[in-house]
């Protein structure tokens, strides 16, 4: 199977799939942020020849200590087509949810690039 014939619902499996495979201290702070899956970003979002293959949006748990009550959630938003594009087969594709997943969790929180890819979610 092609990853492009991973259509949204099956996506959406392979999300609730890598949650329920978060680290068992990472599941108290992903309670407690949307995680949604969009087709791609927008244009305004990404730089040019940039791959956007997630993003986390919100105050890293860190800095903030937790959620100010009354405010919105932070989000984690997963790219299904760019998360797609790279993969060669659909057998691929959980596996790269997952790191995904894993790399926005680490922003939340507070992980830099540097200290991602050298925890492997890069």
């Amino acid at each position: 199977m092609d990853p492009d014939e991973i259509g949204p619902e099956a996506f959406d499996d392979l999300v609730r799939e890598a949650l329920d495979r978060l680290p068992d201290e990472a599941l108290e702070l992903v309670a407690e942020i949307a995680v949604v899956v969009r087709e791609e970003p927008e244009p305004d979002e990404v730089r040019p020849g940039q791959l956007l293959l997630g993003m986390f949006r919100g105050i890293e748990h860190t800095r903030a200590g937790g959620r100010v009550p009354g405010s919105l959630p932070d989000v984690i938003t997963l790219y299904r087509r760019p998360i797609l594009a790279v993969c060669r087969t659909a057998d691929e594709v959980a596996p790269r949810v997952l790191k995904v997943l894993g790399h926005e969790v680490g922003h939340a929180f507070g992980l830099s690039e540097a200290q991602l890819r050298a925890y492997g979610w890069f």
